[in-house]
C-alpha cells in the first residue's frame, strides 16, 4: 500500500507539470513563466534522481527522473517562446 501511495503521487506530480509544459509549448506564451523556474527544476529533479537511487527508492528514481525530463523540455520550449516573442516584437 506504502507504494501505491507513492506511485500514485508521482503520477499525479508528473500530470500536474506535463500539463504546464503542454500549455506553455501549445499557448505558445511565456506569460507567467519564469526561466528560473525550469532552471530550478532542473537542477532539483537532478539532485533528486541521484538521491532517490542511492536510498533505493524506485519510486521517486521513476517520478524524478521523469520530472527531470519535463523539466529540459519546459526550459526548451520557454527559450522558443521567449525567441519567438522576440522575433514578432522585431517585426512589428
Amino acid at each position: 500500500m506504502t507504494e501505491l501511495i507513492g506511485w500514485f503521487s508521482a503520477i499525479v506530480l508528473a500530470a500536474t507539470i506535463s500539463r504546464q509544459v503542454y500549455t506553455q509549448w501549445k499557448t505558445k506564451s511565456t506569460a507567467g513563466v519564469s526561466r528560473w523556474l525550469f532552471i530550478g527544476q532542473l537542477t532539483a529533479s537532478a539532485g533528486f534522481v541521484v538521491y532517490s537511487f542511492l536510498v533505493d527508492n524506485w519510486v521517486f528514481v521513476c517520478a524524478n527522473f521523469y520530472i527531470l525530463l519535463t523539466a529540459v523540455a519546459g526550459q526548451y520550449i520557454y527559450l522558443r517562446n521567449k525567441k519567438l516573442d522576440a522575433d514578432e516584437a522585431g517585426s512589428s
